[in-house]
């Protein structure tokens, strides 16, 4: 069995991913189980998916605490503590990170234990094909790489169906399919050691373990935690206003729904960026088209 846990936030395609893997593993000829677990349903939340892969019958159940690999659709969650982005790695499993920083890089700074470290920019591969940063079809083109028993012509029919079950248009899928070649033939290939199970009397017997059910999602541990619980680090593109041509219409500040544009002495609003997650609702709204975007590029 291959156990695939996925991390990543609210918007971000990250249910559809497990469900494009479970496809195409499925229509590769395996037993599959998939499921999404969320926290706080907003968008730009950490959420986490589960998917199982086997060539038998599953009969676990319930979230994954030591998976074969650990896909992370957001870099940005593996400095999230409530996230437990890393939580359960395995010695000798696959950790991979959508990010355009150096696989090495990742492993020094996090002190993993001995095990394989994949980074691939995927959200610029699909801002490239698609035209925005809808990541579900690249990243589960990569995680059906890693399993290594996806190939090709599986994954981009579960990309097809599962992208027409949620209503995109046929042009729209074909553009991720593009993303999802370009980022699978990119992926390296990697040698997952997956959990054998001894047979007894001609049967198989598979050990269920119980896991906590506080694992891998954000907890709220107390009303009004947002002093402490910074949202700014789920954005993925940042808002910026050009006060050359900003009228001082206000609109921005009054539809920010979380409250980070204020008003400065002079009228014109100002962006709080530890709090500012992303939404661009200030950008869609702007009738001077004042606010301008660009993608968040942290250094490390």
């Amino acid at each position: 069995m291959i156990r695939i846990r996925f991390h990543g936030r609210g918007g971000q395609g990250i249910k559809t991913a497990s469900r494009i893997l479970g496809t195409a593993a499925f229509l590769e000829g395996y037993y599959v189980q998939d499921a999404p677990l969320y926290g706080a349903e907003r968008r730009g939340a950490p959420i986490v998916a589960f998917t199982r892969l086997c060539e038998e019958p599953i009969l676990e159940r319930g979230i994954i605490l030591n998976p074969d690999v650990i896909i992370v659709a957001d870099e940005t969650l593996l400095d999230d503590p409530m996230a437990h982005v890393l939580q359960g790695i395995k010695e000798n499993g696959i950790l991979f990170v959508n990010t355009h920083i150096q696989a090495s890089h990742i492993f020094q700074k996090y002190s993993l234990p001995p095990c394989e470290v994949v980074a691939l920019d995927v959200t610029d591969a699909t801002l490239r094909a698609v035209g925005k940063a809808a990541i579900s079809a690249a990243v589960a083109a990569c995680a059906c790489k890693i399993t290594g028993v996806v190939g090709e012509k599986a994954m981009q029919e579960a990309i097809r169906r599962e992208l027409t079950s949620i209503g995109l248009k046929v042009e729209t899928i074909d553009r991720n399919i593009i993303a999802a070649l370009e980022c699978y033939n990119t992926t390296p290939e990697v040698h997952i050691e997956t959990e054998r199970f001894s047979p007894v009397n001609g049967q198989n017997v598979i050990s269920i373990r119980y896991q906590r059910g506080d694992t891998g999602i954000p907890v709220i541990y107390a009303e009004g935690n947002t002093v402490t619980r910074k949202t700014g680090s789920w954005r993925l593109f940042k808002p910026s206003i050009n006060y050359e041509t900003c009228v001082r219409c206000n609109i921005c500040f009054v539809r920010c729904p979380d409250g980070c544009i204020s008003l400065n002495e002079e009228g014109y609003p100002v962006i709080e960026y530890t709090n500012c997650k992303g939404c661009l609702i200030c950008y869609e709204e702007c009738p001077a088209k004042a606010i301008e975007t660009k993608r968040e590029v942290r250094s490390w």
